[in-house]
């Protein structure tokens, strides 16, 4: 699930430490001899692979990483890096548990799977056989709509869409609001025509698992996955994990230093982005894909059969596949929980995963029997970190000429930081020369209502506009004025990294009459989906 927060407890600058600088320039030195030698080898050696995740977790700033590497059957390199919590400074293992956010679909589809395998649902089932007050935003998608077509992202709806309902964490929404949501949002294409990114209508696909076996998501995973793969640290939810010292704490990385974060609590079920596992158990959830759900010492265990692999790895959403000339591919989409291309003629599955304070990612190439998994407690540059350090990896498998990913990601974060800033601190220097602009308060203030996402108030406090969700109580700020009838809204809880405009519509009097909502920074989570709001004053 892409990519959400709570309360930022500590601050640590990286700056100023000589004994870090030293070891920088020592790790620079080591890891750019290890990439000059990749072609030396049929892969890295985890020598090298230490020197490069130490480099890479010095460059990026990250608190603490896990990876884990399977090759030919085999675990052949497991290792944590760094701290589970700048506070604590307690070392990351191989063992240590992550939120893996939205790695988690793959367990949601395998859990589909095992169901059609047992005859009580089929991939082309339409979804309201199963849940039949589930309403999309045209009858004829309705009645069509299957479960195939929760899980591949072609919906017609936006990216992103409807995500508020969870993020930031704190709200009340249940599945019952997310089923109730989809007939008010506004589709952006046809209908099974193009890809774009969500998280509610695998909350649905979850709650279809619950309704086909009168249990839950939660339940249904931990019994039917998590148990035969005897996967230890492996939680279905948060709540369920007893010592929340044992797990990787997530972290916000800015440019003045790294902060703890709060844990993401999913409010409606974890079907979406909601599983937290260690590096270890995720390596034998790489072994049972590869060895196409096979399982056991002996592989004399069979969780799913060949045939739900293909269908969990066969394109069902077409992607642009970008040609990229260093890895030659031809083809790029999304199956069941996974994304499909090439590389060098090579099969490739991937997912990322991004959480407030957390990043992620598993990458398997099955004719080269490889799978690497990353694990991060960093938000932001995470994904440069899990970027870098596994295409190094892969391109040791893929016998290329070295290249440094490290720099490369680098200078791609640091300019789409600056970038992002830039633009913000822009916006913020117009609302410090609002001083002197008079503007008529009341006109504002007001109750608002959404048909998704129920109301919000605005109103007067100690003579300044503020805005106030009732269902997601965490959006709550004072409102300044930018331009026009535009107001930018600073969040009171700032680890939300999400402040947001809101756009005034004024009738002939110059009442306001709706708001109009989008995020200011162009590098905030797509899960703050503020676009989709339509906010109708109402005399409730």
């Amino acid at each position: 699930m892409n990519s959400l927060p709570e309360n930022w407890n500590h601050h640590q600058s990286f700056n100023n430490q000589k004994m870090k600088s030293h070891l920088k320039t020592k790790l620079r030195s080591a890891v750019f001899f290890a990439l000059m030698c990749i072609t030396a080898y049929p892969q890295m050696p985890s020598k090298e692979i230490d020197e490069l995740a130490h480099y890479a977790l010095e460059t990026f700033g990250i608190a603490g990483a896990s990876i884990g590497i399977v090759k030919d059957g085999k675990v052949i390199h497991l290792k944590g890096y760094g701290v589970k919590s700048v506070n604590t400074k307690v070392p990351v293992t191989g063992a240590t548990p992550f939120a893996i956010a939205s790695l988690g679909k793959a367990f949601t589809t395998t859990a589909l799977a095992i169901l059609v395998e047992e005859g009580k649902i089929s991939w082309d089932d339409n979804v309201i056989k199963h849940i039949p007050e589930f309403k999309m935003y045209d009858p004829y998608v309705t009645e069509n709509f299957t479960i195939k077509d929760l899980l591949t992202h072609r919906s017609g709806l936006g990216m992103g869409v409807g995500d508020l309902m969870g993020y930031p964490s704190g709200s009340d929404f249940t599945i019952v609001d997310v089923l109730g949501s989809f007939q008010h949002f506004e589709p952006q294409s046809p209908f099974r025509t193009k890809f774009d990114y969500d998280n509610l209508l695998y909350w649905v696909a979850g709650e279809v698992i619950a309704r086909v076996t009168h249990s839950s998501w939660e339940r249904f995973v931990e019994k039917s996955i998590f148990k035969p793969l005897q996967l230890e640290n492996t939680y279905s939810r948060l709540d369920n994990i007893k010592d929340l010292d044992q797990v990787a704490t997530p972290h916000l990385r800015e440019s003045n230093g790294i902060r703890t974060i709060d844990h993401f609590r999913e409010n409606v079920n974890g079907a979406a982005g909601g599983i937290f596992s260690s590096a270890k158990d995720m390596c034998e959830w790489m072994l049972l894909h590869l060895n196409k759900g096979k399982y056991g010492q002996n592989l004399e265990k069979q969780l799913f059969s060949p045939e739900s692999q293909y269908e969990m790895w066969k394109i069902h959403t077409v992607m642009d596949a970008s040609k990229d000339p260093r890895y030659n591919s031809h083809f790029l989409g999304y199956g069941l929980g996974w994304f499909v291309s090439d590389v060098r003629g090579q099969l490739s599955l991937v997912h990322t995963g991004g959480g407030p304070g957390i990043m992620t990612k598993i990458w398997l190439l099955p004719e080269l029997d490889l799978g690497i998994i990353i694990l991060t407690n960093t938000s932001e540059s995470g994904g440069a970190f899990f970027s870098s350090v596994s295409k190094t990896i892969v391109d040791s498998y893929l016998g290329l000429d070295s290249k440094n990913w490290i720099e490369v990601y680098n200078k791609r974060f640091q300019q789409r930081q600056q970038q992002g800033d830039l633009f913000t601190s822009e916006v913020w220097k117009v609302i410090e020369t609002n001083t002197n602009v008079q503007l008529s308060l009341d006109d504002y203030i007001g109750i608002y209502k959404d048909r998704w996402f129920g109301k919000i108030e605005i109103y007067i406090n100690n003579g300044q506009l503020w805005f106030k969700s009732y269902r997601s109580p965490k959006l709550v700020g004072p409102m300044y004025h930018y331009k026009a009838n535009t107001f930018a809204i600073k969040w009171e809880d700032r680890d939300l990294q999400a402040d947001a405009f809101a756009s005034f519509f004024l009738d002939e009097e110059g009442l306001a009459t709706e708001i109009r909502m989008k995020g200011i920074s162009p590098n905030m989570d797509f899960s703050y989906d503020f676009q989709d709001l339509l906010l109708i004053r109402t005399k409730d």
